[in-house]
């Protein structure tokens, strides 16, 4: 009897299990988790990417307010004003300097823009026009030794009609190139109103340093206490006086957008800042300030870059 009734709620107990195993007609569970959403770039962020930082300079250890200026081809009376600086000689390691005019930056610089995206067009496109062959067709001719020679011969005609094509293909290039080579400059590229400068050589004397990029900026010109310095070209005086570590007593003056020439080591300095000089005046007397010999330290510079003075100086 005992035995029967553990059968029996055995029984019962499978049934019940079986019955909370089975779930008639539940749908599945789909893990529908969406994606993180992509966070918008801010104005900020994307005027970031599209600001042009040219024209600013980090001040460095040693530098001058001049220096900067010669090395970009500027007035230093220009750097003080676009900087606001209540002192020329007040400048301090890591600050940044405007060193090209505010108006220069090219167009859309510095101007915070957001980009614009288009929706896209339900409109599907035309399909491609099917283009007809209209060319001529192909004559099928029963094989024979007349056919075959005719075929020959009609395919050799082609060929000759063809064949100097080609040559004289070739040859025109070569014709047109040798002009184009005869005429290309030696000198550097110059804009309109630097190529109207003409020049002169700076002071009588032997040349004992020429240039060389990354070691002397122009050319030296050994000569005696007092002797002239003149003006290489026409043009007006950016900066008269010291200041400029190595260079002694200095006269920088400007010709054009892009050309200045510089005189270093004078004895005395004959013109002021702001004057107007023409080409072969004296603006200075040769000496040996901040170096070690008498001599004329010369450099031209081209957007504020020096430049072999040679290439714009004349024969002598």
């Amino acid at each position: 009897m005992t035995n029967k009734s553990n059968v029996l709620v055995l029984s019962f107990a499978l049934v019940f299990l079986s019955a909370c195993q089975t779930t008639p007609n539940q749908a599945p569970v789909v893990d529908r988790t969406l994606p993180p959403a992509v966070k918008p770039a801010t104005p900020s962020e994307t005027a970031q990417i599209g600001r042009d930082e040219r024209g600013l300079y980090t001040v460095k250890k040693g530098d001058t307010l001049i220096r900067i200026a010669l090395e970009y081809g500027q007035n230093y009376r220009d750097l003080v004003a676009w900087n606001n600086l209540a002192n020329a000689n007040d400048i301090k390691v890591d600050q940044v300097l405007r060193v090209l005019p505010p108006d220069s930056a090219p167009n859309g610089a510095g101007v915070e823009t957001a980009a614009v995206i288009m929706p896209p067009s339900d409109k599907t496109p035309p399909p491609a026009p099917v283009v007809k062959k209209t060319g001529p067709k192909g004559e099928k001719k029963p094989y024979s030794d007349a056919n075959l020679a005719e075929m020959q011969r009609a395919d050799n005609g082609k060929d000759a009609a063809a064949s100097p094509a080609p040559a004289a293909a070739a040859a025109a290039p070569a014709r047109a190139s040798a002009p184009a080579a005869a005429a290309a400059p030696a000198g550097p590229t110059l804009a309109a109103d630097d190529a109207a400068v003409t020049w002169v050589w700076p002071a009588d004397g032997k040349v004992i340093a020429v240039f060389d990029e990354g070691k002397n900026k122009g050319v030296d010109i050994a000569g005696k206490a007092g002797q002239q310095v003149v003006a290489a070209g026409a043009g007006k005086v950016m900066f008269a006086g010291s200041g400029i570590r190595g260079y002694g007593n200095l006269v920088i003056l400007k010709h054009s957008s892009n050309l200045l020439s510089a005189y270093a080591h004078n004895r005395a300095i004959l013109v002021k800042e702001g004057q107007t000089v023409s080409k072969g005046q004296m603006i200075a007397e040769m000496g040996d300030s901040d170096t070690d010999s008498v001599k004329l330290h010369f450099e031209i510079r081209q957007q504020g870059k020096p430049v072999d003075p040679s290439r714009f100086l004349p024969n002598r």
